[in-house]
């Protein structure tokens, strides 16, 4: 009788079997959690998009200069003092009055001086008198030359004593050097002043100075004549204007910056001497250069960007239109006026840029547009009051 032999699979096979059952297993399950995930993410609402407010790049006339801070000066300036000590018998002089040059301000009791002054200018007519008689004897020769030698001399001896006296005279009266504005004087008739003591200030208001210095490597770009323009915060909203007229020879070796000076008309004396002013100087003809507000520009130490506006592309599901997005882009960056920034590469005119709300872009965020409140982008700012 023949016996039946059933045959088992090995133990090998039946591991096979089993780690391919787990695989599939785990495939099964990654692949429901995978379905899940991208069901979950279709499912949730889209960012909404930044908003910003944007500009478009444009050529505009550009007018190279240098800025700077400079100091007000007079023309004429000085404190005024007497040579000579004394009391004060007369003050012709009120604070803040324009004087004339020559003008008497302030008068020292010279009566004894005066007094000898006139009985000197009588020797001296006596002595001139002698002089024309010695010398009309002397053509008759009804004297010898010794004689009128020694008159012309008495003369000349004569006039010399006035000339002295006329100075001494002279120092008991202050007058205006120039013409120009008194300063404060505080001196009253009877008080008594020392000699070198300063009694009040005269300054010629018109035209003025205002000294200010550069860095030596724009000297090149300096020439005598070039116009300046001032703007000062005593008067905000008004500039004045003037020329260059003289630099220094000779560079600071301390600060490497070199001294300029300048004129400014001051007509109705508007302008006081010491002030402080913002200076500006036209260096080289007017030229064309790209702009942008300086609120476009993001300033990193990597480089400065500006994010420009990508035009929409395609629609949604619902058919839409797609919101705009932004590119970051590198700029190279100019010289500034006021609100505004020249851009030498990096974008071409007529490129719409974001103007504010950078903070939350990145590349292809989308943007809604609102131009309802734009940055600030004047070439001359002035203060504005509320």
């Amino acid at each position: 009788m023949t016996t039946r032999v059933e045959k088992k699979p090995s133990t090998t096979k039946r591991m096979l079997w089993m780690i391919l059952g787990v695989v599939l297993l785990i495939a099964l399950i990654v692949g429901i959690k995978a379905l899940l995930i991208v069901r979950m993410i279709h499912g949730m609402p889209k960012p909404a998009p930044f908003t910003v407010s944007t500009t478009t790049a444009s050529e505009q006339p550009w007018q190279p200069s240098l800025s700077a801070v400079g100091t007000l000066r007079a023309a004429r300036g000085a404190d005024l003092a007497m040579d000579v000590a004394g009391l004060v018998t007369g003050v012709n002089l009120t604070s803040g009055q324009d004087v004339k040059q020559g003008q008497v301000l302030v008068q020292l009791r010279d009566g004894d001086d005066v007094a000898q002054l006139q009985q000197l200018e009588a020797a001296a007519q006596l002595s001139q008198l002698t002089f024309e008689r010695a010398r009309k004897q002397l053509a008759v020769q009804a004297i010898s030359k010794a004689d009128y030698d020694t008159a012309a001399a008495d003369l000349k001896a004569k006039q010399a004593a006035v000339a002295q006296q006329q100075v001494v005279v002279a120092k008991k009266q202050l007058r205006a050097p120039f013409a120009g504005r008194a300063g404060i004087i505080t001196v009253s008739p009877g008080a008594y002043l020392s000699a070198g003591t300063t009694i009040v200030t005269v300054q010629q208001l018109d035209p003025l100075f205002v000294d200010f210095y550069v860095p030596q490597s724009e000297l090149g770009r300096l020439q005598v004549g070039q116009v300046v323009n001032m703007k000062l915060d005593a008067y905000a909203g008004r500039s004045f204007s003037g020329k260059l007229n003289a630099i220094n020879p000779k560079v600071d070796p301390g600060t490497r910056n070199v001294q300029v000076e300048a004129t400014v008309p001051n007509h109705d004396k508007a302008l006081t001497p010491g002030m402080f002013a913002k200076v500006s100087v036209d260096a080289g003809s007017q030229q064309r250069q790209l702009t942008l507000p300086q609120a476009a520009i993001v300033y990193n130490p990597y480089g400065d960007t500006v994010y420009v506006v990508q035009p929409s592309k395609g629609k949604d599901d619902k058919g839409q239109p797609l919101p705009s997005t932004v590119k970051q882009t590198f700029v190279t960056v100019g010289d500034t006026r006021g609100d505004q920034v020249a851009i030498v590469k990096g974008i071409e005119a007529g490129t719409v840029v974001v103007t504010s709300g950078q903070i939350k872009l990145k590349n292809d965020a989308p943007i809604a547009i609102d131009n309802s409140v734009q940055p600030a982008d004047s070439a001359h700012p002035a203060p504005q009051e509320n």
